[in-house]
């Protein structure tokens, strides 16, 4: 290129910087706009919760030693152990994530690899209807449904009506469109060229979807996971109408570990599903019941940031770059 050319260049690049466009402009303040209102909004709430959940703390009956470690909730009797709800909580959670993992990733890897665009067009949308579905469609579902199915099967003197295997199910069912959604985009996302390698070294179908494709898009797929995870650990209707209005109040030193504690036929109050009863009663601003809501608030939000940040950590380490 000539020296009156680069000149020229030069001109014509400046120009374009010089250039206004407003509404380009318009575009980055609506965006950066909507970014603080997002984090505003987070510290607003954690603002909130923290404010409150002091006020919890204050009290001469609550210790916080034994609200991180204590096993008993009775508040009347001034027992706050979190550990009666996060108990039920993690059981409810495991029971949907092993409901909703493999049939979730099964849709994801037929709708990828198997599925014609023709099928993909109609399936997909068909599985994403489950999430406009209110979720207190799913708690009587899992109440009047899942429950005596579950006591049918198993019987009625270990089954109870109120238990944590029904919501747990019920859960997963929920969430399933989200782990397949999220799944499938990530396997859609995978180059074809590694497809069309793999083939052309004689790898079946069923080889290049769980030893190509799936390792290719694992990154993706354990995301999927760990927000599916956090969506199960913050439900609340599901959970406050099928396991039960009472906490699991359990001793290590004498309750049996299977038979009571992790027993997931008997019944057990989620932190969200005490939440809402709590919420929902005749209790007075500025009381212990009151703001011991918030506290719970609390620990659950620093346990689903837990596993957003473990789920970027994840991405992050095993990402795939291709060219």
């Amino acid at each position: 290129m000539t020296t009156d050319a680069r000149a020229v260049a030069g001109a014509f690049a400046a120009s374009l910087r010089r250039r206004s466009r407003p509404g380009e402009l318009l575009i980055r303040a609506s965006l950066f706009g909507c970014g603080v209102v997002s984090i505003a909004t987070t510290l607003g709430i954690l603002y909130e919760l923290g404010k409150e959940s002091l006020l919890f703390f204050q009290d001469d009956r609550v210790s916080i030693s034994e609200f991180l470690t204590g096993t008993v909730w009775q508040p009347g009797a001034g027992s706050f152990g979190i550990w009666a709800l996060i108990l039920s909580t993690v059981l409810i959670s495991l029971i949907a994530m092993m409901v909703a993992l493999p049939l979730g990733l099964a849709s994801a890897i037929y709708l990828s690899e198997y599925a014609s665009e023709r099928v993909r067009q109609i399936l997909k949308p068909m599985l994403e209807v489950l999430v406009g579905i209110p979720t207190v469609v799913y708690g009587f579902f899992a109440l009047t449904f899942m429950t005596p199915v579950l006591r049918s099967l198993i019987g009625d003197n270990v089954v109870g009506f109120f238990n944590v295997a029904s919501a747990g199910i019920v859960v997963g069912i929920l969430i399933i469109p989200l782990v397949s959604s999220l799944s499938e985009d990530a396997i859609h996302a995978v180059p074809d060229s590694l497809r069309q390698a793999a083939y052309g070294l004689g790898a079946s179908k069923l080889e290049v979807s769980t030893r190509i494709v799936l390792p290719a898009a694992l990154s993706g797929i354990a995301a999927a996971f760990v927000v599916a995870m956090s969506r199960a650990v913050g439900e609340t209707m599901v959970v406050a109408l099928a396991s039960g209005a009472a906490p699991r109040n359990f001793r290590l030193t004498e309750d049996s570990l299977f038979g009571y504690i992790l027993n997931p036929f008997q019944s057990g109050e989620a932190m969200t599903g005490h939440i809402v009863r709590i919420s929902s009663g005749d209790l007075s601003y500025n009381t212990i019941d009151y703001n011991s809501i918030f506290a719970i608030g609390l620990t659950l939000f620093f346990m689903t940031l837990g596993l957003n940040i473990l789920s970027r950590r994840f991405v992050k380490r095993f990402r795939e770059v291709y060219e």
